[in-house]
């Protein structure tokens, strides 16, 4: 329940909506109900034109409301074939009142649903940007995916085919079984005697349900993550002559969907037609008593049972769907729960109440004894000690694993440091606003983020307010702005998904452009020109070297060959800075860095050349 109403929190903003869909709701259900009692005086005038509109309901509220109605509707009548015309022209006119309302609250209930889930969508998308990297991590993409359309979808069902149309179907049963009471109360009172069996066939399987229902969500779930994992790396698929094994890793996940998901419908579909035997029993129970209260103790007159059974079948339609009602909302209760979990994750890095603006880099950025794990007991970086002054460009290397792209990782806060602390200028980071901080921050990363969107659009990422001119000077100073001018659409091509339409050394070169039109104080550059050939990375090195002027850089580098104009190079090594210093200094000491730089250049001990992937990024 706590669940449900948490949901029906989303209906706030459209308060004024939701009470004129009820209210169509309602009308909706007395004009539906009404149709059916107006064959009450037309079977009369049909069956005994002498008896009058309105026989064989009595004086009582019905009566009355006969006589307002269809019988001043054909007061005026010249015979029963013109008092049988003008009940049909108002049965037709009811119809149509009626269908009016239905429009309305169908319209209306769309207009809350839509709004529930866009709001409900994007407020779970805008929570999960706030999000640090530790929960995406550990938290597959498709998963994600699936919990903002699927999910969010069955949520929107909770507001329209399930709780709309639970709202008007109580509704309806009110307004029936007020009219039925009206018509014979000892009738209306045999007919909802059936009413309780029908609710509590329901009972034992929600359960069952609840807990089916929530197994169909994960495996649909998972087969929206395998689908975007395998297409995601289709490369390797390809590349590995690996298809027929991702038709098995798939066929028995979409196999396992479909026994739960069958399993689950089963249970729903056994109660629809034991429900629908016991409505027909209490059908043939009217027909039964019905007869008798007109054939033998002359109670009720035939018109007046015609239209009884006529309100009877309107009766038990809305009330089988209210007994399937919270079978049939489990799977939007669930997809409910699911979408919760994530906005009830809690945001491990966030800013302080007193955050300040990073104001920039005046002195220095220090580390200060800097411990970092991913999981406790397991630690990435140890007692990590180093001073960068402000316009230095400082390098990190060191063999794979040794922590080296987490180091940065750490100055960008999409981690959070274990122990010890970061200072820029004496302030420790985390009192600064996190987007303050990062706004001032240019990153290039080896895994190049480009999007479905133009090579403009790319470029200016995150400002909109960047000019053409602006962004083609960026791209100039990477040495992208020729192969964009052979674009076929020059600026305004759309790279395609992840870049696919572009080269990797392409890619790359949009990545640092993008960073030098951000023109950031900090620049972390990680393994920022690996994807180049040797001229387009020295025509890159050679803008980076302009764009690092005056600016505090981090350069984490696969070719230790980039390296050696760094102002200071340390060496990280399972976890631990072992070396620090210049390229010579490093060289003489003949130690760590001294090993790697000769393997990569060529061992003197061997006379071989090794390819350079040994000094991988960390």
């Amino acid at each position: 329940m706590r669940l449900y109403l948490r949901i029906l929190r989303y209906l706030g903003p459209y308060v004024a909506v939701f009470l004129g869909a009820v209210a169509a709701s309602i009308l909706f259900a007395a004009f539906d109900a009404f149709s059916m009692v107006l064959l009450i005086p037309f079977l009369s005038v049909l069956m005994t034109p002498e008896a009058g509109a309105s026989s064989g309901v009595g004086d009582g509220m019905l009566g009355r409301l006969l006589d307002a109605t269809a019988g001043r509707f054909v007061a005026g009548a010249a015979g029963p074939q013109d008092a049988v015309q003008a009940l049909i022209l108002l049965i037709l006119a009811v119809f149509a009142v009626k269908n009016v309302f239905d429009f309305l609250k169908t319209w209306l209930a769309a207009r809350v649903e839509q709004g529930v889930t866009r709001d409900l969508r994007n407020q779970v998308h805008d929570h999960l940007l706030e999000l640090d990297l530790v929960f995406f991590g550990r938290t597959r993409i498709g998963q994600i995916v699936s919990r903002l359309t699927h999910d969010v979808e069955l949520v929107r069902t909770l507001f329209t085919r399930e709780f709309m149309r639970g709202i008007s179907a109580a509704f309806e049963v009110g307004a029936v079984v007020v009219l039925m009471v009206a018509v014979s109360p000892s009738l209306t009172l045999l007919s909802v005697a059936v009413l309780p069996g029908m609710v509590v066939i329901w009972g034992p399987m929600l359960k069952k349900l609840r807990r089916e229902d929530g197994r169909v969500l994960d495996q649909a779930a998972e087969v929206n993550a395998r689908i975007q994992e395998t297409f995601s790396g289709i490369r390797l698929v390809k590349g590995s002559a690996a298809e027929d094994y991702e038709r098995g890793r798939f066929h028995a996940l979409t196999g396992r969907y479909f026994r739960t998901f069958l399993r689950t419908e089963r249970v729903r579909a056994l109660a629809a037609p034991v429900t629908e035997m016991v409505a027909a029993l209490g059908t043939i129970v009217i027909l039964w008593y019905g007869t008798r209260l007109v054939l033998v103790q002359g109670d009720l007159t035939g018109p007046a049972f015609m239209g009884f059974v006529a309100l009877s079948t309107k009766l038990y339609r809305p009330v089988k769907y209210l007994s399937r009602l919270p079978a049939m909302i489990q799977p939007a209760l669930v997809g409910g729960r699911r979408l919760f979990e994530y906005l009830d994750a809690p945001a491990a890095i966030r800013d302080r109440p007193d955050a300040l603006p990073f104001p920039g880099v005046e002195r220095e950025v220090v580390f200060d004894r800097v411990g970092f794990g991913y999981r406790e007991g397991s630690p990435v970086l140890e007692d990590v000690s180093l001073v960068v002054e402000r316009g230095a460009m400082v390098a990190v290397v060191g063999p794979s694993g040794a922590g080296k792209s987490t180091l940065v990782d750490l100055l960008s806060r999409f981690f959070e440091v274990t122990s010890g602390r970061i200072l820029i200028d004496g302030t420790d980071i985390r009192r600064f606003r996190l987007r303050s901080l990062r706004a001032m921050m240019g990153i290039v990363s080896q895994e190049t983020v480009l999007f479905h969107d133009t090579v403009r659009a790319n470029i200016a990422y995150g400002l909109p307010g960047a000019g053409a001119r602006e962004v083609e000077e960026a791209a100039r100073a990477a040495g992208a702005h020729e192969f964009i001018e052979a674009l076929p659409g020059g600026y305004d091509t759309v790279v395609g998904e992840r870049g696919a339409e572009l080269s990797g050394g392409q890619r790359q070169r949009l990545a640092i452009a993008r960073a030098i039109l951000r023109d950031p104080p900090i620049l972390i550059l990680d393994e920022a020109t690996s994807s180049l050939d040797i001229a387009s990375e020295r025509r890159v090195q050679r803008a980076l070297d302009r764009l690092s002027e005056g600016r505090t850089v981090f350069v984490i580098a696969h070719r230790l060959s980039t390296v050696q104009r760094a102002r200071a190079i340390f060496v990280l090594d399972g976890g631990r800075i072992v070396e620090a210093g210049a390229h010579d200094q490093l060289m003489r000491a003949g130690g760590l860095y001294c090993r790697l730089h000769e393997m990569q250049s060529g061992s003197p001990a061997g006379g071989h050349r090794i390819p350079e992937v040994v000094a991988a990024r960390g």
